[in-house]
């Protein structure tokens, strides 16, 4: 099988090998769009992908073994499209890859974008709100649009975040006879829906006064909406420092409260994942509604009580349990969920808890440490310290089981 990449100037736009896979095909699979872009020269059988595509790969595929086969793509078939799919479903020797220059390629050639300084966020078949995230002070971000109506989106949520002043470029059919650029800022955009095959160029420009949120964890406790059950910004930088994510990587959240653990877990990566578990319905949908506001609206959000909730989710690489240490049996099916070398840490604030984590630090190992933050307040005409609750925190490795379980 050969996947060809192809752009939105068709047929005329292909290098010679590409053009001479597709004439002597016997199968030629692809979208209606690309289908339309050959030739009658292409003369195999022209199959359009099924909906939903991945589940229909291997039948379709079967379906015409021993035949020559072409597979179109937009673009890089590599690059967020159909290759990925094919690779992961066949395996990458059933392929052969003849791709095109990709729409984010083209995009930074017309806007004078060095492509290794560029970040790029898909919105094919996701939520607007993934953008958020990307968004810093600045920065030049390539949005991978699903339709036409994909940049009035965009233009409402840099408006929402507090990013109205960023300049937007509407680049439409790009590298095909019809290209086209709508030009203006998120504030004062009203350029009608154009053409469905576009990217979104955006000069990032927060608004003066606008909340500013860093790239690392520890944000402004303002950037949650919460009801008091908030780990706070200093010791939820030390809490994430602790966790250590890295890129792919599943968190358990037990306890959400408002989240905030969970969604600068996701925040460190794209690929990082988080479940957060939350007895509280209403703080489960304020859970969500924070993961949306802060760019990370794949957070999975699970309505229940630890550790009842907690079967059937996929193993963890690591667990923070920030409420509910005292509940029975929680710890231990935490502690039994993790795979070796999976990380646990546990926040506690109440006597009580501290015990059970001294306990489980006396069988295990790891770290105990106690957190303390003081603030500056007025006291009459001077200054003083207000000190919040100090925070005992308990973390650790679970080591492999061929070792002891001898604290390490």
């Amino acid at each position: 099988m050969t996947v060809i990449g192809i752009g939105a100037d068709g047929w005329p736009g292909l290098p010679e090998r590409s053009r001479s896979v597709l004439q002597d095909a016997h199968v030629l699979i692809g979208g209606p769009r690309q289908l339309a872009l050959l030739p009658p020269s292409c003369a195999g059988k022209r199959v359009s992908w099924p909906s939903p595509l991945r589940p229909a790969v291997p039948g379709l595929i079967a379906a015409h073994a021993g035949r020559r086969i072409a597979v179109l793509a937009s673009g890089d078939p590599m690059f967020y499209g159909i290759g990925r799919a094919l690779t992961e479903t066949l395996g990458p020797e059933a392929l052969h890859v003849l791709p095109h220059p990709s729409s984010v390629s083209y995009a930074c050639a017309r806007v004078g974008w060095p492509l290794e300084d560029t970040e790029v966020v898909t919105l094919v078949g996701r939520p607007a709100a993934r953008l958020a995230a990307a968004l810093h002070d600045g920065r030049r971000v390539l949005v991978l649009s699903t339709g036409p109506d994909t940049p009035a989106a965009v233009a409402d949520l840099l408006r929402e975040r507090g990013f109205g002043p960023s300049r937007m470029r509407v680049l439409e059919q790009l590298g095909g006879e019809d290209e086209h650029c709508a030009d203006g800022t998120a504030d004062t955009w009203t350029h009608a829906p154009g053409d469905p095959l576009n990217v979104i160029a955006v000069d990032c420009s927060r608004t003066p006064g606008a909340l500013r949120l860093g790239a690392v964890p520890g944000l402004p406790d303002d950037a949650y909406e919460h009801d008091g059950q908030l780990t706070k910004r200093h010791v939820r930088a030390a809490t994430l420092a602790t966790l250590a994510p890295a890129p792919g990587e599943l968190l358990w959240d037990v306890g959400g409260g408002s989240g905030s653990i969970a969604v600068e877990w996701m925040r460190t990566h794209p690929s990082c994942r988080a479940v957060t578990v939350e007895r509280a319905p209403v703080r489960a949908e304020r859970i969500a509604r924070n993961a949306d506001r802060l760019g990370v609206p794949g957070l999975r959000v699970v309505t229940g009580r630890a550790p009842d909730a907690l079967t059937g989710l996929p193993a963890p690489d690591a667990v923070f349990i920030g409420g509910g240490l005292t509940a029975p049996g929680l710890l231990d099916a935490c502690w039994d969920a993790l795979p070796a070398g999976g990380r646990l840490v546990a926040n506690t604030v109440t006597l009580e808890s501290e015990a059970l984590l001294a306990s489980w630090h006396r069988r295990h190992g790891g770290d105990l440490v106690r957190l303390a933050v003081a603030h500056a307040v007025p006291v009459g005409g001077f200054t003083g310290w207000r000190q919040a609750m100090p925070v005992t925190q308990w973390s650790v490795t679970k080591p492999s089981p061929n070792l002891s379980g001898a604290p390490s």
